[in-house]
């Protein structure tokens, strides 16, 4: 909620941290443009360079500017403009960045789902988002999920790409002929759209007059409650994010890049800190439509990849690969760990071993997401966030009076102003009003700042269970739960998994007489939770413990964990 002119009210020379990188100005100039502006800059600039490349199958910025026109000028006819909310259910592929730069082009807003979601969940994003068309590929796994969508009137057209027109022509091969099961059988006409059917009408279209308050992109998040909210993220928000981002990578070289696309673009993280940032600084994009540790080696070394984003989890598996100490790392020169934190013990082994120094960032939804990252170059802050990036207040602020600022070493809630922070939640005015403080956003996150500016974040205010770097929300597991007839209480903690970092495990109290296993359980949640979203765990009590009051408590249940 703070604009650029807001945050030039509020920047002072005392703002800026003690310990800060010399060669990088904390209030460096941050002006505001729009996406499509970043985008068409880029294009022209790198017209000729490789912008995208996907299974070996290379994309110039120019060829990717041009199959951007083309989709625009197609979605154009469909009526798609200023008032436009588009979906993508897609994974990390050139037809993302293509559909996400076009759709915006038109000033539609953005809504990204994650592919792996249930019907239901995909669903009530798509209603809440007040969702209208959907872009999808034909891969059973992810179509009949969207079919379903369509079948209930949720949206009123779906764009199917193919998803082997990507590929190579020896791959595209294969997946054609050996992998036809995978491939969804897409009834013609109707609700339902081809890509091709949009590529027939030229490039060109009318184009809106953007405002850089604009809402660009409707990033989906949860509370304490589970219960997802839209981050309302305008243009201002995410290119300021991507400058100041940049500037913290102050040692890249434009154009010349080649940055690892593994985190998925419907993450926060990857949409601003792998594919908005490569997109403005020219780099090569090595995209993955899913993580798989053997490819992801094999394509860092193949690709002489130089920058790897990653969450924990990622690190922490590529370390455990029995072949790494013989992998080829030396192509990398900047790793950066966001989305859950980092253990030092990971940390340390990884830049052992790869050479490359490896820093960790801190981010959430609603700021865009990036606030505090590890320098690069200097001492690092073994379990900090790192610093508050260019034109970033970060302040902690007293659990009892978040007006009230706390000096160094005291333990209090991270707040942060600056014009990254988002407009609002849509349709939400009242938690919207809930975390802010005047200009400062209230995190949720506990921590302390060190005399020099580095902040160390301590607990979480919030239930939220971040596994492998994603938001998993104990609620809707609870209710889930909750929906099978054997099942009287049930309440869900995180606990530590050596993989995803925190794992749910649920606590379920039987009805009297009930009888239910724990695969039973399971079984029944299969289809009403996504993978990350199912109990690593579950026990089954006599009683759970409550509060005076009734209310079932996880305080007691953390604690015998």
């Amino acid at each position: 909620m703070t604009s650029g002119d807001d945050i030039r009210d509020i920047q002072t020379s005392q703002h800026r941290p003690k310990a800060y990188p010399p060669q990088i100005a904390w209030d460096s100039p941050l002006e505001p443009t729009t996406l499509p502006e970043i985008f068409e800059q880029s294009v022209r600039r790198f017209e000729s360079k490789p912008c995208t490349n996907f299974f070996g199958q290379t994309m110039t910025y120019g060829e990717l500017g041009a199959m951007t026109d083309e989709i625009a000028a197609g979605l154009s006819k469909l009526g798609v403009g200023i008032g436009t909310h588009l979906g993508l259910v897609l994974p990390n592929c050139p037809y993302f960045i293509a559909f996400f730069y076009a759709g915006l082009k038109l000033g539609a807003t953005i809504i990204s789902f994650n592919p792996l979601y249930t019907v239901d969940e995909l669903a009530f994003q798509a209603r809440d988002a007040e969702v209208t068309l959907l872009v999808t590929v034909d891969i059973a796994a992810i179509f009949d999920k969207v079919s379903a969508l369509a079948d209930r009137g949720i949206v009123q057209h779906v764009i199917v790409c193919p998803f082997a027109a990507q590929l190579p022509p020896v791959k595209r091969l294969l997946f054609t002929t050996f992998k036809r099961g995978e491939r969804a059988s897409v009834p013609d006409g109707g609700t339902y759209l081809r890509l091709q059917d949009l590529r027939g009408h030229g490039r060109t279209y009318p184009l809106p007059d953007l405002d850089t308050q604009d809402i660009a992109v409707l990033q989906y998040t949860g509370g304490t409650t589970g219960t997802p909210k839209g981050v309302m993220l305008t243009h201002a928000n995410l290119t300021v994010n991507v400058k100041q981002v940049r500037l913290w990578f102050h040692g890249v070289e434009e154009g010349g890049e080649r940055i690892m696309g593994i985190l998925p673009f419907f993450h926060v993280f990857a949409l601003t800190g792998v594919m908005n940032l490569a997109i403005a600084s020219g780099f090569e994009l090595i995209l993955m439509p899913r993580f798989q540790l053997v490819e992801a080696l094999r394509l860092i070394r193949r690709c002489r990849a130089t920058i790897l984003p990653g969450v924990p989890t990622i690190f922490n598996a590529l370390l455990n690969h029995p072949g790494l100490d013989k992998a080829d790392l030396a192509s990398l020169k900047y790793c950066i760990s966001g989305g859950a934190p980092l253990p030092l013990e990971v940390r340390k082994a990884f830049e052992a071993l790869s050479g490359c120094r490896l820093v960790e960032g801190y981010g959430l939804s609603e700021t865009s997401p990036v606030t505090h990252i590890n320098p690069f170059d200097g001492p690092s802050r073994d379990g900090s966030i790192g610093l508050p990036i260019p034109g970033t207040i970060a302040e902690i602020r007293s659990l009892d009076d978040p007006k009230q600022a706390l000096p160094p070493g005291e333990n209090g809630e991270l707040c942060i102003s600056g014009p990254q922070v988002m407009k609002g939640y849509w349709k939400q005015p009242d938690e919207t009003a809930k975390v802010f403080v005047g200009k400062f956003l209230r995190t949720g996150d506990v921590g302390h700042q060190d005399e020099d500016g580095f902040v160390y974040l301590v607990d979480r205010i919030k239930d939220i269970i971040i596994a492998s770097g994603f938001n998993v929300y104990p609620r809707r597991i609870e209710e889930a739960i909750h929906e099978h007839p054997a099942v009287a209480e049930v309440t869900v903690i995180g606990i530590p998994h050596p993989y995803r970092g925190e794992a749910p495990k649920a606590f379920v109290k039987l009805r009297d007489g009930a009888s239910l296993t724990e695969r039973e359980l399971l079984d029944f949640l299969q289809a009403k939770l996504s993978k990350i979203e199912l109990p690593s765990a579950i026990e089954f009590r006599d009683e759970l413990p409550k509060t005076l009051i009734g209310k079932l408590s996880k305080k007691e249940l953390r604690q015998s964990q």
